[in-house]
């Protein structure tokens, strides 16, 4: 049975990547950052479209499918939207992207796939714009399946719960039971990198890179504890807005990660040490990029940026911490497998 997908929203191909490792083929997949390009095909045998979703058509869609028994449409619409870390709230539905799941939707209504496939933050089951994008495919007769998972039950190596689903044309399907009942650890994926120090780059690895400290954020780490917050630093070094009431509560920023535990959620920011609880578990430093994408569960061969090119510290963290990790797109293209290996084969749908 032969499976073929595109991949809606790609960025730098963590989806694809997972869903390859599975034994899907992915044929495309579509951004419109045009920036994510030399990353996507240079680790995946997906061509990379550089366009916006809503610019883009169901015909075209079909086009690229032609041929494959089982056709997959899958995507994570940006999730910035719908992040608890969202400052404004009240106007989510005012982000540029919050409407982008509705042309996810469309999509769908145009192509028809045997199989859809969404991930995004568990904020997003609250929101009108999921309900409608449920009804589509209800509405079309598919069944659809969806949950909240931590990623931690299927070896992803990190804090981080995301909200999984699957839809079939044929009956009912489910995603494939935890993986794991021990986490994957911090010092299990990064724990051989060689050492480095606050920006430095590794001579053999150009993402082996981590940003500078200040000489007062070099003594707060040093003063940091794996799992521990800024109030194990001496009085003198705790920041002015920590010191207040309000600030009481932010205990998860300037914080070491622990060895033997799983890494917090990966984002953006995770190259900052004053941006989470990102900084190294006993060196003197914050994230290196490398650490960064390996933690996301990409292969550590995976190439961010040609040979030869500067590498721009907040770009590749922006291309990383926005990814789906691979791991996780592995267990969605596995789930989507065990679905249809148990059913007839979709061929009399083509």
């Amino acid at each position: 049975m032969t499976y073929g997908v595109v991949d809606l929203f790609c960025g730098v191909g963590g989806l694809t990547c997972g869903l390859e490792t599975a034994g899907l083929d992915v044929v495309a997949g579509y951004d419109l950052d045009s920036s994510c390009e030399y990353t996507y095909t240079h680790n995946n045998n997906a061509i990379f479209i550089n366009r916006n979703v809503e610019e883009v058509t169901g015909k075209e869609i079909k086009k690229l499918l032609r041929g494959y028994d089982v056709k997959i449409l899958a995507g994570c619409a940006p999730c910035q939207p719908f992040s608890r870390h969202q400052k404004d709230k009240k106007n989510r539905k005012k982000h540029k992207d919050w409407k982008l799941l509705y042309q996810f939707g469309r999509l769908v209504q145009e192509v028809k796939p045997h199989i859809v496939s969404m991930e995004n933050v568990p904020e997003l089951e609250n929101e009108q714009v999921f309900k409608d994008f449920v009804k589509v495919l209800e509405d079309l007769k598919y069944n659809v399946t969806y949950k909240v998972v931590n990623a931690a039950d299927y070896g992803v190596p990190q804090r981080r719960k995301r909200l999984l689903l699957l839809a079939s044309k044929r009956k009912k399907i489910s995603f494939i039971a935890p993986t794991h009942q021990q986490p994957v650890t911090v010092r299990e994926v990064i724990g051989n990198l060689p050492p480095i120090a606050a920006g430095e780059q590794n001579v053999n690895d150009n993402l082996h890179i981590t940003a500078t400290l200040s000489e007062i954020n070099i003594q707060r780490i040093q003063h940091s504890v794996q799992g521990g917050t800024w109030r194990d630093w001496p009085e003198e070094l705790v920041l002015e807005c920590h010191k207040k009431a309000s600030g009481q509560s932010y205990s998860s920023v300037y914080g070491r990660m622990r060895w033997d535990d799983v890494a917090p959620t990966i984002t953006t920011q995770f190259i900052g040490y004053g941006t989470g609880r990102f900084g190294h578990p006993v060196q003197d430093r914050a994230l290196t990029l490398r650490e960064g994408a390996m933690l996301q569960t990409f292969p550590q061969n995976y190439s961010f940026v040609p040979q030869g090119e500067d590498v721009i510290l907040k770009n590749i963290a922006r291309h990383i911490g926005n990814a789906v990790p691979p791991r996780l797109g592995e267990i969605i293209g596995l789930s989507i497998k065990a679905h249809c290996e148990t059913k007839r084969k979709y061929r009399k749908n083509n």
